[in-house]
């Protein structure tokens, strides 16, 4: 039940036994049932009440998955996202933007976040057409359970895994300050 010509986001991480002899079809298929198990009719419930298709919430697990460094936060950062789609604004995440690039290649620019492209979550609204990644099943539970008692609009990254969390414009630039004063940075 994939809705769309590739298998990303679909492809559960996890350790698997191969067979000798397998092929790529084999191995494929090995992983998709894995995350057909992982996928629960819980999952498609509550989905449904979100509002959300299936590729759409495995859409949003796979920018969760890329932000979140500490298990704990997955559901704030969900929260994030959930907020911001709730009132119209613009994901603008920044694995959004690496993934159009093509992957990570050290740090993103300015320059970058102006990218044509349908996963520039900076330039276009909503979710991208499709996930960037494989997401386990901390992030897929996150895009089903955000935080709800979350009002942040906002985080940034605090350089030991963690994230500042903030409601406002205001909350979020003084967050960055304290960030990079913590991190000797500008």
């Amino acid at each position: 039940q994939i809705p769309t010509g590739t298998v990303e986001g679909y492809l559960y991480p996890d350790t698997y036994r191969v067979p000798f002899g397998s092929d790529a079809r084999d191995i494929v298929a090995q992983i998709l049932t894995k995350f057909d198990e992982v996928w629960t009719p819980r999952f498609d419930r509550r989905a449904h009440e979100l509002g959300m298709t299936r590729h759409e919430v495995v859409t949003l697990a796979s920018i969760v998955e890329a932000e979140a460094r500490v298990s704990e936060e997955r559901a704030l950062v969900s929260a994030v996202y959930h907020n911001r789609l709730r009132i119209g604004m613009k994901l603008d995440a920044d694995p959004t933007v690496a993934y159009a690039k093509g992957g990570y290649r050290g740090r993103l620019y300015y320059k970058d976040l102006e990218i044509d492209s349908p996963y520039n979550t900076y330039r276009r609204p909503g979710l991208p057409p499709g996930p960037i990644g494989n997401a386990g099943v901390e992030s897929i539970r996150a895009a089903l359970y955000p935080d709800e008692s979350s009002r942040a609009l906002f985080f940034v990254a605090r350089g030991d895994g963690r994230h500042e969390f903030s409601a406002t414009l205001k909350e979020h630039n003084a967050a960055i300050r304290r960030v990079r004063a913590a991190n000797g940075t500008r």
